[in-house]
């Protein structure tokens, strides 16, 4: 959406406001401008203590990240096994230093459709695509290509149709198509079926959504995107978890977007251990530092966070409401 029509569209929100009887009125300040009040208190006042309650604050359920430690028996065996490194002992060096993974997996699958979030697809293919000798595969509901949202075309190399088995299932999320994903019925019939064999079952950010519509998530801790996350959480009966990703058995899920790529990386080392973990992480030169303190809501300015909602619901809600009314 271009910035001219979210302006445009925060304006004639306002505008509404301001018209709304028994929300917003006119008052005369004793200088004789207009000022005006909701709820009983003037605009200036509200933005001033919503100012000061905006604050930065510790994340909550922050997850830190733990050190990869070697024992100095181990290092000292890896340097005697790097000194006299060959191509012909390649694969036992590799072992030495990366062990041995915690299950052989052989299927990996990422599920596709139109209007899905480029982010939440491409960070976990990257991250699981290095599963060793693991086939990675993006699967769509349909035939053909698929369009992200932002516009990307992607050709799928499978449909649901045709894949009957898995060792791991990532459901990334979006916006419409994700809506329409967790209104899909037939759909949920493969995701519960292809469950039955996987060790890893996850979703990122909305994909979440399409997870806890099989019932999957039932009772089960969870995270989802930022946005209205509890409301959606508990529709589907999960236990909201407020962390970056979340472990409830075999079932992962994350927050949003790049929180995706988190949860990969704890998969990896869920199999592989720390160090294979670590050196994706390098291969990634994975170590994020923004420009500046946001992507949660506690860290985000009042404003901001209240015009990306006004956005999300402007879009969310009348689609939500006619897939409802077609039930």
């Amino acid at each position: 959406m271009k910035f001219r029509t979210i302006l445009s569209y925060l304006l004639g929100l306002w505008g509404h406001a301001f018209r709304a009887p028994g929300i917003c009125r006119p008052m005369s300040s004793s200088c004789g401008s207009k000022a005006f009040r909701i709820a009983g208190f003037s605009i200036p006042t509200l933005a001033f203590f919503l100012f000061a309650c905006d604050k930065p604050s510790a994340p909550q359920g922050a997850q830190q990240p733990g050190k990869v430690a070697m024992s100095r028996e181990d290092s000292l065996k890896i340097a005697s096994e790097i000194e006299n490194a060959t191509p012909e002992n390649h694969s036992r060096t590799m072992e030495l230093i990366f062990g041995k993974p915690k299950y052989a997996i052989q299927n990996i699958g990422i599920l596709v459709y139109d209007g899905v979030n480029d982010l939440d697809l491409m960070g976990p293919r990257y991250v699981l695509g290095q599963a060793m000798g693991a086939n990675t595969k993006l699967i769509g509901i349909k035939p053909g290509h698929i369009q992200t949202v932002m516009g990307v075309e992607i050709v799928p190399e499978t449909v649901i149709d045709s894949v009957t088995q898995l060792d791991i299932l990532i459901i990334p999320g979006g916006f419409q198509g994700t809506i329409e994903a967790a209104y899909n019925k037939s759909l949920h019939d493969w995701i519960r079926k292809i469950d039955q064999t996987t060790r890893y079952t996850g979703a990122v950010c909305t994909g979440v959504w399409v997870l806890g519509a099989t019932g999957l998530l039932e009772n089960k801790k969870a995270s989802t995107n930022w946005y209205r996350e509890t409301e959606f959480l508990k529709k589907y009966k999960a236990i909201p978890a407020n962390q970056r990703y979340t472990r409830d058995g075999k079932y992962w899920t994350s927050a949003g977007v790049t929180a995706g790529m988190d949860m990969s990386l704890a998969i990896m080392k869920d199999i592989y251990g720390d160090r294979y973990a670590q050196a994706i992480m390098l291969d990634m030169e994975y170590d994020p530092h923004p420009p500046i303190e946001g992507g949660t809501p506690d860290r985000t300015n009042w404003a901001v966070r209240w015009m990306m909602k006004a956005m999300y619901d402007g879009g969310v809600n009348p689609l939500i409401q006619r897939l409802e009314n077609k039930k």
